[in-house]
């Protein structure tokens, strides 16, 4: 029996997300277990006279490749992706993840190559075509999320098909304010930051570009930041998952790092230079997802929760930084996982994940 739930998500992905018109070419990169939501996706685009192609993605035949691809591989599929965006309007692109583990064991230089060798196709599809990211729920993400299956099915899709119209109304107040502010100051157990997001631009999100959404996003001025973070969320970065990360911060940059893993940590913040400053600053606010479960796309959108984001900075928030690594790590400040504050210009405007100010009590769950 065709769950209808599915057929709104198409819609919404497809109409909300991508503003897909006639003629508009669309390509669809999508896991083998997503095929349900894929067939009405497909279905959907031909009834709004648009132009789907579709490309089948699997972890296990991916890790082969990336582990093993010699540079001029990575150079040739950029060059091969470059010219697909060109004939395109619109990107979607449906993840899940099978095994969490599935990409740990390769060295870390493939993984920087891929990102150089291939920027040029990744740096064209975000400037110049629509595109939306999906996580399909998998037994996988389910086991992380401590549900089971069906419960996890049903979860991600209540979550992701909230109302966007209303959530990106209520965000508007915030990410005024965001754009008058100065200084930032966040305080919490092992926490206490302070920069500047002075005349940097602030995005709303609100299910153009990730579903499920929910955020505000700037960044900090690049040589800002100083003091101590630490977050209360597995942080997974390339099949490595961290917990209880903690960055000390002068004049910007990262000085000190720890984690359960920090070698590791350490290793992906000498990538490059950029990868020791923060390429972005924002609050989560979607009401309906409330615990991590180690996949960013949804814990970064946690209600109650900013994320600080070592590495390279969006073009749309621009602060000079530049990066391969763009590594969104998330601190929930609701009173069960330890509270916090946080200060715009020595003003209180969040405590213990609730907004105070009354411009912003529409974002309270």
């Amino acid at each position: 029996m065709k769950d209808p739930r599915l057929n709104k998500l198409a819609k919404l992905l497809l109409s909300h997300s991508l503003k897909l018109g006639e003629k508009e070419k669309v390509i669809i990169s999508a896991i083998p277990s997503s095929k349900p939501l894929v067939k009405e996706i497909l279905k959907e685009a031909y009834t709004l006279g648009a132009i789907p192609f579709l490309v089948w993605q699997e972890e296990e035949t991916n890790r082969i490749m990336i582990e093993h691809a010699p540079d001029e591989q990575f150079r040739l599929m950029d060059k091969w992706f470059l010219e697909q965006f060109k004939d395109a309007d619109a990107f979607l692109a449906i993840q899940g993840e099978e095994n969490d583990a599935e990409f740990g064991g390769i060295p870390s230089d493939q993984f920087v190559k891929k990102g150089k060798l291939m920027k040029a196709s990744d740096d064209y599809l975000h400037a110049n075509l629509k595109w939306v990211l999906f996580d399909y729920p998998t037994p996988s993400a389910a086991q992380k999320a401590k549900m089971n299956v069906d419960q996890f099915y049903d979860y991600v899709l209540d979550v992701s098909t909230v109302d966007y119209v209303a959530m990106h109304q209520a965000q508007q107040p915030l990410r005024d304010l965001m754009e008058r502010t100065n200084r930032v100051r966040i305080v919490g157990p092992g926490t206490d930051i302070a920069f500047s997001i002075k005349d940097i631009p602030a995005v709303i999100c609100a299910g153009t570009h990730n579903v499920p959404d929910g955020e505000v996003y700037t960044a900090p001025v690049k040589d800002s930041v100083n003091g101590t973070i630490t977050y209360n969320t597995p942080s997974p970065y390339q099949g490595v998952v961290h917990q209880n990360v903690s960055l000390t911060f002068k004049d910007g940059k990262i000085i000190e790092a720890v984690s359960d893993h920090t070698d590791k940590l350490n290793e992906v913040l000498d990538t490059d230079e950029g990868a020791r400053f923060i390429g972005e600053f924002a609050l989560g606010l979607n009401p309906v997802i409330k615990e991590p479960m180690g996949n960013i796309l949804f814990d970064e959108k946690i209600a109650g929760s900013l994320h600080f984001t070592p590495g390279d900075s969006y073009e749309e928030t621009e602060n000079g930084n530049s990066s391969s690594v763009h590594w969104d790590m998330v601190l929930i400040q609701r009173p069960e996982y330890g509270g916090g504050e946080i200060y715009f210009d020595d003003v209180l405007i969040r405590k213990d994940g609730l907004f105070v100010l009354e411009e912003l009590k529409g974002l309270n769950p």
